[in-house]
């Protein structure tokens, strides 16, 4: 490597005490020697070294120094991968700030950076003692990830806390080892409350490494099944509606297309009106490719996941759109009967929507299907009538009973009747 072959003035470092007389000392007896010879010093006394290397990095600027640095740092942990236990046990826990986030940067940096390993082959083709140097890495990423997670609940830096340990996360999550150590160690959940609309540049930033961190964990079953049962889903769809950063939308959209097709990722976009989003994202005048194509995949497989939806998921689909027609289930006794404990479903959140339409909406036949819907309710619910009643859904339809759409006022008319009659008495006004 050209980079070690420089000549470093660390005496000049000294004189101008950017460097102590005993960082002196070790980095002449480390300096331009043998790497068995070097080996044999990290063995003895590894710890001082790395320290010495942290603290070059953090008070020396020139650029051919810290290269110099950095290449040593690489050469020593690519001649053996547990020597980046140095930074992990020395300095992670008890070092300064700058020496704990600089210590963390190198090793994510070097271990994201090695050549990937495959059935005891390197990338490049060469043999490799792949279990032995495995396990250690293993090992360190364990203490790493730890670290990470510590960070995000407790920040040792009130500002650069939590922004160091996500960047560290975004390189590492590539890594099948860490995303099962972070899931294990309840990491998914320290990520969620961070995915929330961004507008400085640094918040940007950080928002754009917190969605590539849920990307990479979207591979990832046992994460996905994390991400199932927590609010990443609304605060994902909240990001993409609200911002205008490229890579952001194009992160995002990317981790929704990996999650259509698992657990009720499907249904829950739908619910909230992914597909209305998307199709408004599409309008906008993007430059990435990467992007458009994404949003045209997520927007195919939002078709096809609403195609194959039960009867149910469709009507609430509808419902929650606000845009109510009279497909065939509104007068299909059988989808009434087979469903009606549905609409009982999160305290009742398809009816109380239902009855919402009835102030919100302007449009003549989403008002007469939304009454005839309460009706079938009415008639089908045990409780129906008591519950329409509690929801203060009586008021609203009488309104409606003015209407001056005749489609309105007949339906109105229906749904009050079964409302004042019951179910037994208002069946022969079935229609």
């Amino acid at each position: 490597m050209q980079v070690l072959k420089r000549d470093i003035p660390w005496e000049t470092y000294m004189t101008t005490k950017l460097i102590s007389g005993t960082s002196l000392q070790l980095l002449r007896r480390y300096d331009n020697r043998p790497e068995s010879y070097r080996a044999q010093l990290l063995d003895d006394d590894g710890p001082a070294y790395v320290r010495v290397f942290v603290s070059i990095l953090r008070d020396i600027y020139k650029e051919e120094t810290v290269e110099y640095v950095l290449a040593l740092v690489d050469e020593m942990l690519t001649a053996n991968p547990k020597r980046a236990r140095f930074f992990h046990d020395k300095l992670l826990w008890k070092g300064n700030w700058f020496i704990q986030e600089k210590s963390c940067k190198i090793v994510a940096l070097i271990v994201s950076s090695r050549p990937k390993i495959q059935d005891g082959i390197i990338a490049n083709g060469e043999a490799s003692n792949s279990k032995k140097k495995s396990t250690s890495i293993d090992d360190v990423l364990q203490g790493l990830v730890e670290w990470l997670c510590e960070q995000l609940k407790k920040p040792s830096h009130p500002s650069r806390g939590v922004p160091t340990a996500i960047s560290c996360l975004a390189m590492l999550l590539k890594e099948p080892m860490v995303r099962s150590s972070f899931v294990q160690a309840d990491g998914v959940k320290l990520l969620i409350p961070l995915i929330s609309p961004a507008s400085t540049q640094q918040s940007i930033q950080l928002l754009y490494e917190t969605c590539l961190c849920v990307w990479l964990l979207s591979y990832y079953e046992p994460a996905v099944e994390y991400l199932a049962t927590s609010r990443a889903l609304p605060r994902l769809i909240d990001v993409v509606k609200s911002s205008t950063k490229e890579k952001v939308v194009r992160v995002v959209v990317l981790t929704l297309r990996n999650l259509l097709s698992k657990a009720a990722f499907g249904a829950q976009m739908i619910d909230h009106g992914l597909p209305q989003i998307v199709q408004s994202l599409k309008a906008q005048a993007w430059s990435d490719e990467d992007l458009l194509e994404a949003l045209n995949q997520l927007e195919e497989g939002l078709k096809d996941k609403i195609k194959k939806l039960s009867s149910f998921d469709k009507y609430k689909q509808e419902v929650l759109l606000g845009q109510l027609d009279w497909s065939p289930m509104h007068k299909d006794n059988l989808f009434w009967r087979d469903n009606i404990k549905n609409f009982e479903e999160n305290d009742f959140q398809i009816l109380r929507v239902l009855i919402t339409i009835l102030d919100t909406s302007n449009d003549p036949r989403t008002l007469a299907v939304a009454c005839y819907d309460l009706s079938q309710f009415i008639q089908h619910h045990p409780a129906g009538r008591i519950i329409v009643t509690d929801l203060k859904a009586k008021e609203r339809v009488m309104k409606l009973m003015n209407h001056e759409n005749p489609e309105v006022t007949k339906n109105a008319l229906l749904c009050i009747q079964r409302l004042f009659l019951g179910a037994k008495y208002a069946s022969f006004l079935q229609v």
